[in-house]
Formats: structure tokens, sequence, C-alpha cells
């Protein structure tokens, strides 16, 4: 999933930098291709948050028991917990940026053709 949104934020950057190939493109059918696109990562974020949640839990749990009995089982468990538990941060951390570039991106796109101002279409990479 990394792969798919960081090649799809470049997608839409080089596009959105090109005049070119805007003027080529209907910007109405973009703005659906991007809602669908969100909703997607939207998804996908909110699948890895339920697992950070259990994995979360499940390490803190463990921990408890771990200071509690003092058995080597569940010092292992808990040390195998923690090794899930920080990439499980770190890519729901990657989504969650990604998802709010995109916001920004299609403030952009739908700026191009409403022809008003919105807010946050130039505020790539100031969260």
């Amino acid at each position: 999933m990394r792969h798919y949104v960081t090649v799809y934020l470049q997608w839409l950057e080089e596009l959105l930098s090109s005049p070119e190939q805007l003027e080529k493109i209907d910007i109405s059918a973009l703005r659906k291709e991007i809602l669908v696109q969100i909703g997607f990562i939207q998804h996908e974020r909110a699948v890895h948050f339920q697992v950070v949640i259990l994995v979360g839990l499940a390490f803190f749990l463990t921990m408890g028991f771990c200071l509690y009995f003092h058995t080597i089982g569940l010092i292992l468990l808990s040390v195998l917990l923690l090794g899930l538990f920080a990439p499980y941060i770190w890519h729901y951390y990657f989504l969650e940026n990604s998802i709010q570039k995109i916001y920004i991106l299609y403030n952009r796109v739908a700026a191009l053709e409403d022809q008003i101002d919105y807010p946050n279409r130039d505020k790539m990479g100031q969260f």
C-alpha cells in the first residue's frame, strides 16, 4: 500500500504542476477519481487504525502481565508485540499524512474547476 499511495501522490503532483497535461484532462472526472482514491486509502487507514489499537492493547496487557508474573514467555511475547507495534504505528503515520496531502491536492483540482480559492490548496507539507 505504501508504494501505491506514493506513486499516486507523485502522479497527482506531477499532473497538477504541468499546465499542458491539465488542459488534456476532464477536471470533473479527475475530481471523481481522486475521491475514489481517497475512499480506498481511508478504508486502508481505518483498517490499520484498528490493527494499531489491537496490537497496542495486546502489547500493554502483555507488559502488565509480564510485570506481575515474570515469565520468559510473556517477555518474549511482549518483545514480539513491540516489534509489530512500532512498524504499524509508522505505517499508520504514513497513511494519515498521505491522505491529508491528497485532500490538499483535491482542493487544488477543485479550485481549477470551480474558480474558487479554496483554503489549504497551496499548503503542501504544512500540517
